[in-house]
């Protein structure tokens, strides 16, 4: 079975003032220890434990994990906030009837942890593995919003069950004009459309056209932040559909392999101005990130196939034409339908080719016996006046493809 890793974000309850006010007060400090880290040179620094210092009053597994954030922060100069994190060993997680408290010792010499009350949400069931002992716990940090609310960040590892043979494959394309396209074995597809991404990019990029001559920046940066999480939440929201969708069907997902697409293509002058259709805003890896997460969770198979001419090949037969926006037709067989469909399809259907491919049968080199313009049992060839031996085709031998692409 594989092992997967989560980070549950609970926010801590009923905290009163007195308590507010120390764990802000302990996160300065930690931060502010931090950033005397940094101006010690690194060879130096790694050297450091939590006996250099003993005047803090930070308890030792805290002030040990912070040495080693900083340690890996090679290109900070400066924290602005460095939240208090510890391992797996200093934190114990409670249950009294259906409430859970989590206890933890931040002050040095203290050894009397203070449960505090956590909000168990939707992971009730992951919370019982850990007090079951059959999720494994990680690190633990303690991390304020910026409105001001605390939440401790658990680190749990767990195993997933393996993936269970798919009856079919979903097909998954996706685009910047449709957003994602699902269709399933038997055909049926299921659109995402990308209006409402293309709508948010534009909202937020005219805003901040305006904020940026006003140059005011901090309300910039807090509107990229939100936006980010406004495109984030739609990803999640798509996501968890094709994989529910997936698991209803008994079927795994296939995906084109979009990797490197910034870099292997081009875009226009007009097209990289506009922020709903600039293919450096398109957050296709992190959907594909989801899915893979999701799927994992629930046993479902995920691939990547090439994405190479899964657009432009006919689901019908093969042929490669060229698209017209949304629409595309086959000059070979006259299919007419969408071009995303169409590729769904073609990523969900593929068999290691990017079309199939109808081969003609191999004729006899040898021939029995000697027929007319043979000489001693040798082959006929084109200097004999024949040109169907030899494996070469004559025009009526060819394959309805060839004939219809003269």
């Amino acid at each position: 079975m594989a092992t997967t890793t989560l980070t549950l974000k609970l926010p801590l309850l009923r905290l009163n003032q007195a308590k507010v006010q120390e764990f802000l007060r302990l996160q300065e400090l930690n931060t502010d220890i931090a950033n005397q880290l940094l101006t010690i040179p690194k060879g130096e620094r790694t050297k450091l434990t939590s006996k250099d210092f003993n005047h803090i009053e930070i308890g030792s597994a805290w002030i040990n994990q912070t040495i080693r954030n900083t340690n890996a922060a090679t290109k900070v100069k400066q924290f602005k906030v460095l939240p208090l994190e510890t391992n797996n060993q200093n934190w114990s997680l409670h249950k009294v009837g259906e409430t859970y408290s989590l206890g933890f010792g931040v002050l040095r010499g203290i050894k009397q942890r203070v449960p505090l009350e956590i909000h168990q949400s939707k992971y009730q069931e992951i919370l019982d593995g850990v007090l079951n002992k059959t999720v494994q716990k990680g690190s633990m940090k303690l991390w304020r919003s910026k409105k001001g609310k605390w939440y401790a960040l658990l680190s749990v590892s767990m195993e997933v069950p393996d993936a269970d043979k798919p009856q079919g494959w979903i097909g998954v394309d996706r685009g910047q004009n449709v957003l994602a396209v699902a269709s399933t074995p038997s055909g049926m597809p299921k659109f995402w459309k990308f209006a409402q991404i293309r709508k948010i990019r534009k909202h937020y990029a005219a805003k901040r056209r305006r904020l940026h001559k006003a140059k005011k920046m901090r309300v910039i940066k807090r509107l990229e932040q939100k936006e980010r999480r406004m495109i984030k939440h739609i990803n999640h929201m798509i996501s968890k559909e094709i994989v529910e969708l997936a698991v209803d069907l008994k079927c795994g997902i296939r995906l084109e392999d979009l990797s490197n697409i910034r870099q292997t293509t081009q875009q226009k002058k007009k097209q990289k101005s506009d922020a709903s259709f600039n293919r450096d805003y398109w957050s296709y890896f992190q959907l594909e990130q989801f899915i893979f997460f999701k799927a994992q969770m629930a046993g479902v198979a995920v691939e990547k196939v090439p994405a190479a001419y899964t657009t432009k090949s006919c689901l019908k037969c093969g042929a490669i034409n060229q698209r017209d926006k949304h629409n595309y037709t086959c000059r070979r067989c006259g299919y007419r339908g969408h071009a995303d469909y169409g590729a769904s399809r073609n990523i969900g259907n593929w068999v290691g080719l990017s079309c199939p491919i109808e081969l003609q049968k191999p004729l006899s080199v040898m021939v029995k016996g000697v027929q007319s313009g043979e000489v001693n049992g040798t082959p006929l060839s084109l200097v004999s006046g024949s040109n169907s031996c030899m494996g070469l085709v004559t025009q009526e031998q060819e394959s309805p493809a060839f004939n219809e692409t003269k």
